[in-house]
């Protein structure tokens, strides 16, 4: 079997994939470039035809407002003229024959000779005082518009004239019964041109228009114009045409550039025309930075469409008179704006960027494609050339390479060839043959060196038997030296226990009783009368009782000292069984009141604790009984108070503290703390602390800390110090698992 493994990849494979990996980057880069040459291009293009489109557009549409401004010049002329060629003649015989006062108190053309499609109407609301000058006025209003009225229709709906006194002259042959239908108290100066007209809003007399608003009957979009007439410093008329704008809001919405849309509005932000809002038939009216209370409630408009209008509006009012396009990059638009003349509306064309970007697109789609064709054209080509030149010699070398690893070492090669795998062929020849020479060698060094092996195996083994003898005795060695270090720390303990209940018994004073016993065995014959009459007799009771009393007393001191040797020696035992533990199964856990353990341990360390006067503080929660190993637990705790009131000893008498605290700690944990006000340790010794051997008193031998480290993990808990220094104190933390005895029965 071949001991080469088949590659994953062929190397034509692979350099077809790089070749075509570099090829392909070379299509995107150019891809690129062109997307980038041709979208500046097309963007020049574009932004210049959305110029001219928006100059050409503004320059045809705004004609019917200019003309308006014209006429006006040619009215107000004539008007002006025809009110002083009046003002010496004596006008009412023709006032009378053209005009009447109708039952209703209004003046308007007579009934019988009015033809509201060939001459103006004229109406004076009731109420209204007309002397000489108003008639002549009427008259020449009347005459103005009848000479001018008609030939203006063609392109103006109609023509009016408003006096100050609240009367009008209408021409408007569409509504010829307007004049007779309107009502008798009509008034037109609070109509929105008519208040355009006034010096205090319009103090260049110069010709204003009004918003766009859609006529009360037919509901058709139009605009007002009006100019106000002044003769002698005081203004005497104002003349008016009404244009219709339903055809250009049509054109404003329906004729655009390809994939652009039109809007047409006031610089007061006032929507004349826009695609999505200003359809043909609608009557709201929408201002671009106007509130709810300012637009109609019936028109509906998103959010995000009222801020994309309030955009190109601050676009458009902000920017420079002789920049007829700007760039919306927060929409990705251009708009091209221009302004009409008369009116001063805004025309606005909104050109998308995709819009401009499409042709580039395009074309680097195009030449994307025909990169994509030409590589796998080339591809194929290039992998049939490797293919013949490259894969079938190589694979030639891979069967000659398996048979060599297979031990056959005669191979043949195409060596004729004068390339590079012709002389790559050639070396492989004479490798296989060096090979085969050295592989003769090695077979016989072989078996020299595995009976060199056999003879080391036999040394490693008495090597390794004598390690292990070595172990065990190191490791029984450790096993005696926590015991003893454990067992010395109860044995102070009981021999304080010991001391403390040998000097009870010194102090009981026994001889006092062998003292009464003579007494009264010398006044035995009459001990009834020694009792209640002789002075020391009477004292003999009260000193019995009391006698019995101490004794009773000291009894129960030297029982509870005795009980604690008992307890003590049973804490010695369970420290040896602890540690034969190691080599046998761990114990099982029992309930236990930490408390409790606490308690225990500080009274096995009550004679160092009371010699040195430490001031004991105990912050014991009250917790349930938890499953642990209580002796375990207790060797622990011994250690830490045993190592805290060696701490204690060069501290002054006064600030000797020691404070035990119980609490429930995170993630189901008991923490039990030993807090004293001792010597402290420096940073570096707390990294060191719990190694074995580590101590730092003289007669210490450094196992305390490490065996109790070893116990808590064992229990699957910790222990942990901390010290913020020299002279600072120290706390160890016991960390355990909270189990409760009642949810583990």
């Amino acid at each position: 079997m071949p001991f080469l493994r088949r590659p994953s990849a062929s190397l034509s494979g692979s350099t077809l994939l790089q070749m075509g990996a570099r090829i392909a980057g070379v299509v995107a880069l150019a891809t690129l470039f062109s997307y980038l040459h041709v979208l500046d291009s097309v963007r020049t293009e574009n932004l210049a035809r959305l110029e001219r489109y928006v100059v050409e557009r503004s320059q045809r549409e705004q004609g019917i407002f200019v003309l308006a401004q014209d006429n006006h010049v040619v009215l107000q002329k004539a008007l002006a003229e025809r009110i002083r060629e009046l003002e010496h003649e004596d006008v009412d015989a023709r006032f009378d024959s053209l005009f009447v006062r109708l039952p209703d108190g209004s003046i308007r053309n007579r009934p019988e000779s009015f033809d509201g499609k060939r001459m103006p109407g004229v109406i004076v609301p009731k109420g209204r005082p007309i002397d000489a000058g108003l008639r002549r006025r009427i008259l020449a209003a009347y005459d103005v518009v009848a000479q001018y009225g008609p030939a203006l229709h063609t392109r103006f709906t109609n023509t009016y004239v408003v006096l100050p006194e609240d009367v009008l002259v209408l021409y408007w042959p569409e509504d010829p019964t307007w004049i007779p239908n309107a009502a008798s108290t009509i008034s037109f100066l609070t109509l929105g041109f008519y208040d355009l007209s006034l010096p205090g809003k319009n103090p260049t007399r110069q010709t204003v228009w009004c918003g766009v608003y859609p006529d009360p009957g037919t509901h058709e979009w139009m605009v007002s114009v009006s100019t106000p007439l002044d003769l002698d410093g005081r203004q005497v008329a104002t003349i008016g045409h009404d244009v219709l704008i339903e055809e250009l809001m049509t054109r404003t919405i329906n004729d655009h550039l390809p994939g652009a849309y039109n809007m047409l509005f006031r610089d007061d932000g006032q929507l004349i025309a826009h695609s999505q809002l200003t359809r043909e038939g609608s009557t709201g009216v929408y201002y671009i930075q106007g509130g709810p209370e300012r637009n109609d409630k019936g028109l509906s408009i998103t959010e995000e469409q009222r801020n994309h209008l309030r955009s190109i509006f601050e676009q458009v009012r902000n920017r420079p008179p002789d920049q007829p396009v700007a760039e919306l990059p927060e929409h990705s638009e251009y708009i091209g704006v221009a302004r009409f003349k008369g009116p001063g509306w805004n025309f606005v064309t909104v050109l998308p960027e995709s819009v401009v970007s499409a042709p580039a697109v395009r074309a680097a789609r195009q030449v994307l494609l025909f990169g994509l064709l030409s590589l796998v054209m080339e591809l194929v080509i290039m992998s049939w050339v490797l293919k013949q030149q490259i894969t079938r010699p190589l694979l030639a070398f891979t069967q000659a390479a398996d048979r060599v690893a297979a031990g056959d070492f005669h191979v043949e090669l195409d060596t004729s060839r004068q390339d590079e795998l012709g002389q790559l062929a050639r070396a492989f020849r004479v490798m296989a043959d060096k090979v085969q020479h050295r592989e003769e060698a090695l077979l016989q060094a072989n078996e020299n060196l595995e009976q060199r092996v056999e003879e080391r195996t036999r040394e490693l083994r008495e090597v390794h038997h004598q390690l292990v003898q070595a172990a065990r005795r190191a490791g029984m060695a450790e096993i005696a030296t926590n015991v003893l270090h454990n067992v010395g720390n109860v044995l102070n303990s009981v021999y304080t226990s010991a001391q403390l209940a040998r000097e009870r018994m010194g102090q009981m004073r026994l001889e006092h009783v062998g003292r009464v016993a003579g007494m009264l065995e010398e006044h035995q014959a009459n001990l009834g009368a020694f009792l209640t009459q002789d002075e020391r007799g009477q004292h003999v009771t009260p000193f019995l009782r009391k006698l019995g009393q101490n004794l009773l007393e000291e009894r129960k001191e030297i029982a509870a000292l005795l009980d604690d040797v008992g307890r003590y020696t049973e804490h010695i035992g369970d420290i040896v069984k602890v540690q034969q533990n190691y080599a046998r199964t761990p114990r099982m856990h029992e309930p236990v009141h930490l408390a409790q353990l606490v308690e225990d341990a500080l009274r096995i360390n009550v004679a160092g604790l009371s010699r040195l006067q430490v001031k004991v503080e105990r912050r014991l929660a009250a917790l349930p009984p938890v499953l642990t190993d209580k002796h375990k637990v207790l060797m622990i705790l011994v250690n830490l108070i045993s190592n805290a009131w060696y701490a204690l000893e060069a501290v002054p008498a006064d600030e000797r503290r020691l404070i035990v605290k119980i609490e429930r700690g995170l993630n189901e944990r008991v923490r039990i703390e030993v807090q004293d006000s001792g010597t402290g340790i420096s940073p570096e010794m707390l990294t060191r602390i719990f190694q074995h051997g580590f101590t730092t008193r003289d007669e210490g031998h450094g196992f305390g800390l490490h065996s109790s480290a070893l116990a808590a993990q064992e229990m699957g808990g910790s222990l942990a110090a901390h010290s913020d220094g020299p002279g600072r104190g120290a706390t160890f933390t016991l960390e355990l698992p909270y189990i409760l005895a009642e949810e583990a029965a």
